[in-house]
This record gives structure tokens, sequence and C-alpha cells, in this order.
């Protein structure tokens, strides 16, 4: 039977079942840490209890049961259905309390009848006629004589019974079969056993551990469950790079050297797969000005921008980037930058646009603009006319990036996102909460701002986890795009096909201005 003779809903309820049994195995592995301390700690507990116990040793003794007098067959086959009728019954006897109390009076022993009972098992074994006396004690030597003296007075009680008179008139006699040997090894605890039972409880409870974390687990975790809960797309996906610190954390400048693409090619992949992805969340108006926000502060969102917009100028486009993270600016140390004038300064008239405009790349059309000094009202500089007017005079020339503080904690990122074409959300994988997610796409939305989309931020790079988030950490394409366009013809040299008039062919109308060219940013042109 192929897959093609199978209905719908059968392949749809095989398809449900593989995704449930994944589902599953995916929740064990992102616990796999808590459940493996579970199951060390249940095996410890175990082992700690086990030798905590008191030894036992067990030993055994048998009596055979045997007809007297049986010398024809007659008497031979009646004699063998009396013995196993007595021996059924002296097998009872064997736990009564007079044998134990003769049993105490042999031994010398400080117990009572019921404490040494406790310590005594009478089997009679099948279908025979002999009488098994398993002794219990603490020492080796003390559940050998034990079993030995019970057996012993057994028979002697028996005896006793079959010739109450003291003649010779017994019909059955009991006889010791074998003595009691001395024990090697205690019986009780069994540590292997223990430890075994002690691994299974711990597996199970490692699997109990697992579900129930994942259902209190509000971390993000796939990118399936971003967009099933918030309806916003997943824009990007970006690996963690250990690489990546505080004193290094822009990766698209030496994206054209095969060295740097070597050794950083997936952090490189996955930022231009963003950015393309960007270029077509609307193929008709693509955003030109792009707001770079959280919801909580270290999540990434300030390296996200600043790698955004070197891909961006990557391609030849002119880039500006502006530090809008006025509290706490961070785009002068990500660049190497001096501090000195910034947006601050040209929002409150104390500089000109073009002073503090920090041209960069190769190119020169990757444009940094720093944050400036620190205002005590950075929410009204922000939600100001002259920073909307800014921003909308600079996505006429350029694609405007906005490094903009945590949803969270201050508005100034929703108040930007109300001017800008469109905001992005930066979130820690396995960090952000869906609540913190889903506060921040909402604040935006209040005001009348555009969710872009949500970047999932340091993603495990291998293994199933990686795959959680849709990212494989690998591709087959032989070369990026940054190489080739690279050789691109720019200037004066028309390109064939419709591959020519792309989403910035307007812009570059309106300022005359090539791909590749660092834009001009004339005194009173743009602030």
């Amino acid at each position: 039977m192929t897959l093609s003779d199978t209905s719908p809903s059968q392949q749809e309820a095989s398809h449900a079942d593989s995704f449930d049994l994944r589902g599953y195995i995916r929740i064990l592995q992102n616990y796999w840490l808590g459940g493996v301390c579970v199951i060390v700690t249940c095996v410890l507990l175990t082992a700690a209890w086990t030798a905590l116990q008191t030894p036992v040793y067990q030993t055994r003794a048998t009596t055979l049961v045997q007809a007297l007098g049986a010398d024809n067959l007659n008497l031979a086959f009646a004699g063998e259905t009396l013995t196993k009728s007595r021996a059924e019954s002296y097998a009872q006897m064997a736990m009564s309390e007079s044998i134990a109390e003769s049993v105490i009076s042999d031994l010398n022993l400080d117990a009572t009848p019921g404490e040494v009972l406790a310590q005594i098992k009478s089997t009679l074994l099948v279908d025979t006629a002999v009488i098994e006396v398993t002794a219990s004690g603490g020492t080796p030597e003390e559940a050998q004589s034990l079993a030995n003296a019970w057996v012993t007075a057994l028979i002697a009680q028996v005896k006793t019974l079959e010739s109450p008179d003291g003649q010779d008139s017994q019909v059955v006699e009991l006889t010791s079969l074998s003595v009691a040997p001395l024990p090697a090894a205690p019986t009780s605890p069994n540590i292997k056993t223990n430890l075994a039972i002690g691994f299974a409880v711990g597996l199970l409870a490692a699997v109990l551990y697992a579900f129930i974390r994942n259902v209190f687990d509000r971390r993000i975790r796939s990118v399936d469950s971003v967009e099933r809960d918030f309806g916003v797309s997943v824009v990007g996906v970006l690996p963690i790079d250990p690489k990546i610190g505080s004193r290094n954390r822009i990766l698209a400048e030496a994206s054209g050297t095969a060295a740097f693409r070597k050794e950083r090619f997936a952090v490189s992949e996955a930022l231009r797969s963003m950015r393309t992805n960007l270029s077509y969340v609307h193929v008709d108006e693509p955003p030109r000005i792009l707001v770079v926000t959280s919801a909580m502060p270290g999540e990434g969102k300030s390296t996200v921008s600043a790698n955004l917009a070197s891909a961006m100028a990557s391609t030849g486009q002119a880039v500006v980037l502006i530090d809008c993270d006025l509290r706490r600016p961070t785009q002068e140390k990500v660049f190497g930058l001096a501090a000195g004038a910034g947006l601050t300064d040209v929002l409150s008239g104390r500089a000109e646009f073009a002073d503090v405009v920090h041209s960069l790349g190769k190119r020169g059309n990757l444009s940094v603009v720093t944050a400036g000094r620190v205002p005590p009202n950075p929410s009204e500089l922000l939600g100001s006319k002259r920073m909307t007017d800014l921003i909308q005079r600079l996505s006429e020339i350029a694609f405007v990036v906005l490094d903009a503080p945590p949803l969270l904690p201050v508005t100034d990122a929703a108040i930007l996102s109300k001017a800008a074409d469109g905001a992005v959300i930066v979130a820690q994988a396995r960090r952000t909460t869906h609540d913190q997610l889903g506060r921040a796409i909402n604040s935006i939305r209040r005001i009348g701002g555009t969710v872009t989309g949500v970047v999932l931020n340091r993603v495990p790079s291998g293994g199933t986890s990686s795959s959680e988030y849709g990212y494989y950490g690998t591709t087959y394409y032989g070369q990026d795009d940054d190489a080739s366009a690279s050789r691109r013809p720019t200037k004066g040299k028309p390109t064939k096909g419709k591959s020519a008039k792309s989403s910035r062919s307007g812009s570059r109308a309106r300022s005359g201005r090539q791909d590749g060219d660092a834009p001009k940013y004339r005194r009173g042109n743009v602030a």
C-alpha cells in the first residue's frame, strides 16, 4: 500500500501521531539535565537508605517425613499418601509457639515466641514430604543455629506426638535431611535490586518532572508557538555565537572575506535570511523605517540592530542606524565610536544632523548616529515632531534602523513605532516568556503601531533544540549574497531583467543617488 492509496484523514492522523511523539521527545530533551538530576538523586537516596539498613542473613535446614514398616507395594503406596498428609500438618505445626518456646529454651534467647516466629518460615516442598525451615538472623551464626535448633525441636515434638506413651508405635517419623549451612553474605538489603528499583523510580519521576516543567515553563521555545499565539511572523532566527561579546558585536563588516564566512557562516547566513525576510514583509511597500526593540533589557536588540544595519548596507543601499536608547546608549560602544554629540543634540537644536553622522563601511553607506547626551526627558524627545520629521526625511534617502529601548520598562519604543513603518521585537530564546512578548506586542498595537515581526536571538546552534526554533545551522548555498552583491554593476551599468526594479528604486529616484554611494547629509537638508 503506497502513500497515495491512503485517505487524507489517515494521512492526517498519522502525521498527528508522529507530531505528538516528536513533541513528547522534545519535551524530554528540553529538560534532560533536570531529569538526570532527578534520577541521580533517587539513586543516591536509595543507596543511602540501603546503607542504613541492618543486614539480614538467611539459611535453610530440611527434614523428611517418611513412613515406617512399608515393606510391600501396597503398604508403600499407603505410606506415601500418609507421609504427604502428615507433612502438611507438620509444616504448619513448625510455626507453632510450642516449637518457638522449645528453641528459646535450648538457645537461651532473650526474645518472645512471637519475635522468634517472625524469623522463621516453614515450607512444604511441592509434591514431596520435605519440610524446609528458613531462618533469618542479624549474623550468620544466629541464622544457622536458629534453623538447626528449629528442625531439632520439630523432630522431637513429632516423635512425642507419634508415640505418646513412649512405646515404639510410630507410623511416620521425621529425619534431618540437611543441616543449615553458614550463610556467606546477607540476603537483605539487596544492593543491586534496590539500586535498580531506585533508578526505575527516578526515571518515572524524571519524566513526570519534564512534563510538569513544560506546563509551567512560559519561556519561548519554538517558532510555531510565537506565530500561533500572537499571529506575528518570525522574521529571523539568530544562533548563539560565543565570540559575540561586549567588545565584538558586528559580524557583517567582514562578511566579504572567505575566512570570515567560514568562521561565522551560521550567524552571517542567519543575518542575510533576516534581511531577506524583512524586505519581503510588504512587497509593494517595503518598510523604510524600522524600530528594533525587545520586551526586556539584555535580549540582544542593540546587537541585532547593528548587525541588521550592517547586513542591509552590505547589499549596497544606504542605511542609517540611530541609537534611540537615550537612557542606556550602546551603539557607540558597539562600533567603537568616540563619545560626543548625537541624536539628543540634534533634537534639542544644539547640533546639525550632518555633524553627528559617522559614515562607516567600505563604501561609507552605513551611517551611525549615537544617542548623545542623556536627556532628562527621553520620551518627549523621541515623540516630538522634530524626531518624526527627521526620520521621515532620512527614509527618503536611506533605510532607517532605530535601536529603541525595551518596551516593558519604558514607553519610548512604542512611541517610535507609531512614526515608523514597523517594529521588530527581539526575543531571546529560552529566556523571554510568552507573557513578556505578548505584553510587548500589545503595547505597540495599542497606540496604532505595526509589529513587523519577531527575531529569536541566541538560539542553540546544534541538536534538536535548534530544529525546534526552525534553525539548523547549515545550508546548501555555495556563496553568500554579499559577495555576489559586490560584483553587481552599480554605476552607469543597467542590470538586465526584473531584478533591477528593487524596492529601493523609488528612494533612489527621489534622492538622485545610486546604490553604493554614501548619502549626503548637508546642513539643513535633513534637520
